[in-house]
């Protein structure tokens, strides 16, 4: 793993700034100024080279994670939130130097396109390399004995994260980290010009040349990175300390998914996967307890076959829809102990389907609980989500059943999505024409439309029904009224009744019927499911 300690020539350029510093303390040439527009470009050159070595270190966190996310995660969070917090301290030190190039060069009261080229401008550019006064007010203020200046602001900072910093690590790891982070710490320094001990602001800032203080300035970001460094090395570490042993190497490709959607997108995660081909683990099928990683339930231990380190599990597609298994694979420790990951996984199974649509039969009928079935291939019922404009629609029990009703209009539109990979997918939409239900047919006895009975059978029957015929929906019209007559010795009687039954005097006329009378039962009014009132043809009967 990289790691974040200096290279020899990060060494040297940091003694050439302590030795160069003690210089100035003695008012040596100006050469000494140059020589520290140098050291600020090494350390800028520092600072990329320790920007790219510590990105290998978040690639190998990041792989960490792909491979054992679970046990990576607590690990490569921490490196993040160290990798914000660096980022942040180091672009607040930034704004800093840009701050005080600023102000030297255009003065306090500088324009906002005067800062954009103050935040650019090269040390080697500024009027006057040798300005003490404008830095030292900027981080000082005006008495060094009561720091106001943004030295103070910039102690605090560097304090809280030091401290942050070594809260990351276990205790031995801050012993271990205990000097790389020192350079992070504020302590007093001792002035060799002023033979005493001086705060860390004025030492660091106090009477320095402006292009002394922004090497200083880069000195502590490269400080800043450096520590970062360390310790998101030393946290990656701890992702592997305990880890097993494996002698092989191995492509592999885990997809979310085994069942893709015309449209959509299959993803993929790619990887190099180790294994170990002298000690096979032991791979059980079963429920488990996510805390403890121990079985619960019945446990199948032989469905998957394990050989040279990878287990093959193969099973009869016989099960329609969403298919979840799970279970434990078990890893033998060097101390002879077994260490179980839990697994869980899914596939989808879809029955070969094929759909005709026949344009005279796709029609739903008002006033009627009109049954449907949606499905859709490689989609679990449960999680098909139609909708339907034009009607309403209800869930029927069943997955994937549903009940439309109708009241009016000419059409209702079924649109039928589905959630796949938590996301929401439209899967078709289909047209259904509204149609009313077609009338009844009335009938007296066994008899419709025109036909005979004998008297007997005429007197013994009940009423006026309304049945429908060659209609596959279970619903039935009542009968509101009708009217009956009959001639009756050359004079033509008419009977009214309301309901289905036939009345007294009904019967009473039927009862003088003779052999070649005809009956006519006509004016048949009946109500149907949907509340409406319909006339519907008679039943005209001739005596035998």
């Amino acid at each position: 793993m990289a790691g974040g300690k200096q290279s020899p020539r990060q060494k040297m350029i940091g003694m050439m700034y302590l030795v160069l510093t003690a210089l100035l303390a003695l008012n040596v040439s100006k050469e000494i100024i140059n020589s520290f527009m140098v050291i600020e470009t090494g350390l800028i050159s520092t600072n990329n080279g320790i920007d790219n070595k510590n990105g290998i270190l978040y690639s190998q966190f990041e792989l960490a994670l792909l491979n054992d996310e679970k046990k990576a995660k607590p690990f490569y969070d921490k490196a993040m939130e160290i990798r914000k917090k660096s980022d942040e301290l180091v672009k607040f030190i930034q704004e800093l130097k840009s701050e005080i190039k600023t102000e030297t060069q255009f003065g306090v009261n500088y324009s906002p396109e005067q800062k954009k080229i103050g935040d650019t401008l090269s040390s080697r550019l500024i009027d006057k390399p040798d300005d003490y006064d404008t830095p030292t007010h900027y981080m000082i203020g005006e008495d060094p004995a009561n720091v106001t200046g943004k030295a103070a602001e910039l102690k605090k900072k560097l304090n809280e994260h030091h401290k942050f910093l070594m809260s990351q690590l276990a205790p031995d790891q801050q012993k271990e980290l205990e000097n790389n982070l020192k350079t992070l710490e504020t302590k007093e320094q001792w002035n060799q010009s002023e033979e005493k001990t001086v705060s860390w602001e004025w030492y660091n800032f106090y009477h320095m040349p402006v292009t002394a203080m922004l090497a200083n300035l880069t000195r502590m970001q490269v400080d800043v990175k450096n520590a970062e460094g360390d310790v998101v090395n030393e946290l990656l570490g701890s992702v592997s300390k305990n880890d097993f042993k494996f002698d092989t190497l191995a492509a592999k490709v885990v997809a979310p998914t085994s069942y893709v959607l015309s449209g959509d997108k299959y993803v993929a995660n790619l990887f190099v996967a180790a294994f170990s081909t002298t000690q096979d683990p032991s791979i059980w099928l079963c429920d488990y307890d996510s805390v403890t990683k121990q079985p619960k339930g019945p446990i199948d231990s032989t469905s998957v076959k394990v050989a040279r380190g990878i287990g093959t599990y193969e099973v009869a597609a016989n099960a329609v829809g969403l298919q979840t298994w799970k279970g434990l694979i078990r890893v033998k420790k060097p101390d002879n102990s077994w260490e179980a990951y839990p697994f869980k996984s899914e596939y989808i199974v879809a029955t070969p389907s094929a759909a005709v649509f026949l344009e005279k039969m796709n029609v739903f009928y008002i006033g009627v609980d009109n049954p449907i079935t949606i499905s859709a291939a490689g989609v679990a019922p449960g999680d098909l989500q139609p909708s339907i404009t034009g009607g309403t629609m209800r869930p029927a029990g069943k997955p994937g059943s549903y009940i439309v009703s109708v009241s009016q209009g000419t059409k209702a539109t079924i649109n039928v999505g589905a959630k796949l990979n938590g996301v929401q997918k439209s899967m078709g939409s289909f047209d259904f024409r509204i149609k009313r239900v077609p009338d009844p047919v009335a009938y007296v006895g066994n008899i419709k439309g025109d036909g005979q009975m004998t008297k007997a059978e005429l007197n013994a029957a009940s009423g006026v029904f309304a049945r429908m015929e060659g209609f596959d929906f279970d619903l039935s019209f009542s009968v509101v009224s009708f009217v009956m007559s009959m001639n009756v010795n050359g004079v033509f009687v008419e009977k009214k009744g309301n309901g289905p039954a036939i009345t007294a005097e009904m019967k009473s006329l039927l009862a003088g019927a003779k052999p070649g009378n005809k009956v006519f039962f006509e004016q048949i009014t009946v109500k149907g499911p949907d509340g409406s009132l319909r006339k519907i043809p008679g039943v005209n009967i001739k005596v035998k």
